[in-house]
């Protein structure tokens, strides 16, 4: 990467800076690999925050399926973590994970979990596992909230069958044909998944993130206190992919005694580490045993830390310094927090990171765990909170009794409940992806590059005035 024509004085973040075009032989976005190429083995540069609002294990399923990364939080119990890592890797890599409901479920349950719009809906069994049937998603929201599930199941729609499905173009044009927009697929009567003409037409596009054996990969944090090598040895048990070593302050002595516990274990797996913000840091956590560096003090959405604390660093510049470094070492970076558009998932990569973790912007899907609420407008929410909040906390050492909890709950910090809003338009992850990549893959073609290893190379970024930032926003309404 290179700035244009002026050399910064100070720290950047994403608003301060923008890309210039530069001469390019790319002749269409889909010409371009998203790939990070960081040993994970993901096919787009996409990672899920390991916040227990954020990622769960069908959101992880969701992304990897798309050739993201999801990191389940270290907060889960061990023998949950151990149960999602299992039940990521059973799902479907060709067809989306059911919502499967009883037929004595109401309306409103359902509406808790799938927003009543087009290509969602849910399957209905019964109590011993049967299909019953299923229902588009939309049906819902014309029926009473008390209403039984199994009383909406008037008529059969139509399933497609797994063998007829030979691919996601042959899906696609099924459902054309049979002129239907969600349908689950049966193999010998048995759901093993369903799908929506847009999914169909996302397998055609998308390269999913696949373990050795073909399974979806998962990463899963732990933290850097208690017994490390029995942690990270049951996660590498239950079939984790990627270890995320993860605390507030990465660059001091527990983290490297914690990286050096896990890097001689022999595991075999990629070892992310952080957050920090300095090249120092991240040499010290490479030669420690990290393979990939976590960026990012104070960027969340749901974080008070530089408010509470003066600490942290404007993202851009942190991301520039460490992926430098780390590139020396021949390391990667993950740029950690502070995205709010496409464009700056783009500069994050402009600045050398292989990938980028969003948080608060997943927390508003359909696939984030979580119920849905709905607001005196009837507008979709879930709710989000900072992992150093009081309801982090709280959760994360339930099991402590009273005094000791009060104690650590006392200098909880971070937001401990925001609404994030379900986009209308952009309902589900999967959703978010494609404006994502959409937006990355044009960012490439503008610098000419058909790689992230090309656009860290070829990057162009020029530094802009707050007025120039607005100068660069859609006007809702005319002027």
């Amino acid at each position: 990467m290179q700035f244009y024509g002026t050399t910064p004085s100070h720290d950047l973040t994403y608003s301060d800076v923008f890309l210039v075009p530069g001469q390019s032989a790319v002749t269409s976005r889909l010409d371009v690999s998203l790939a990070p190429n960081d040993g994970t083995g993901a096919t787009i540069p996409i990672v899920s925050a390991n916040m227990n609002s954020v990622t769960g294990p069908r959101l992880a399923a969701s992304l990897a399926r798309r050739g993201g990364l999801g990191v389940l939080p270290q907060d889960m119990h061990l023998q949950d973590l151990d149960a999602a890592i299992r039940w990521v890797k059973d799902q479907s890599v060709r067809f989306d994970t059911p919502f499967v409901f009883a037929p004595d479920d109401t309306v409103e349950r359902a509406l808790r979990q799938v927003p009543a719009v087009a290509g969602q809906g849910i399957v209905i069994h019964s109590d011993s596992g049967d299909y019953l049937g299923c229902i588009v998603a939309s049906r819902l929201a014309t029926a009473l909230p008390d209403a039984r599930l199994g009383d909406l199941l008037h008529g059969e729609l139509t399933a497609l069958d797994a063998d007829d499905v030979d691919g996601p173009r042959r899906a696609f044009d099924l459902m054309t044909e049979a002129d239907i927009d969600f349908a689950p697929v049966l193999h010998h009567g048995v759901v093993v998944g369903t799908l929506s003409r847009k999914s169909a037409l996302r397998s055609t596009l998308y390269q999913p993130t696949l373990d050795t054996h073909g399974r979806l990969k998962v990463a899963a944090a732990i933290g850097i206190n208690g017994d490390v090598a029995a942690k990270a040895r049951a996660l590498a048990a239950a079939g984790v992919d990627i270890l995320v070593i993860d605390t507030a302050h990465g660059h001091q002595d527990g983290m490297l005694r914690a990286l050096g516990i896990v890097a001689d274990l022999n595991l075999g797996l990629p070892i992310v580490a952080g957050n920090v913000v300095t090249k120092d840091a991240v040499r010290d956590l490479v030669g420690a045993g990290a393979t990939i560096v976590k960026v990012g003090v104070g960027p969340g959405a749901m974080c008070t830390t530089r408010m509470m604390t003066a600490v942290g660093r404007p993202q851009f510049s942190a991301v520039l310094e460490t992926a430098t470094a780390a590139r020396e070492l021949g390391a990667h970076v993950w740029a950690d927090g502070g995205v709010r558009y496409p464009r700056d998932v783009a500069l994050a990569l402009a600045a050398g990171a292989a990938s980028v973790m969003i948080g608060s912007w997943f927390a508003g899907t359909a696939e984030a765990p979580g119920t849905l609420n709905t607001d005196a407008r009837g507008a979709l929410y879930k709710e989000s909170w900072g992992m150093a909040s009081t309801k982090a906390v709280q959760a994360r050492f339930e099991r402590l009794d009273a005094y000791d909890l009060a104690r650590k709950t006392l200098f909880a910090e971070g937001i401990s409940s925001s609404k994030i809003y379900l986009d209308p338009l952009r309902p589900s992850i999967e959703d978010l992806l494609d404006m994502i990549t959409s937006g990355v893959r044009s960012s490439f073609t503008y610098a000419g590059a058909t790689s992230v290893a090309d656009f860290h190379e070829k990057a162009l970024v020029g530094i802009q005035s707050a007025a120039g930032y607005e100068e660069g926003k859609a006007l809702p309404v005319s002027w």
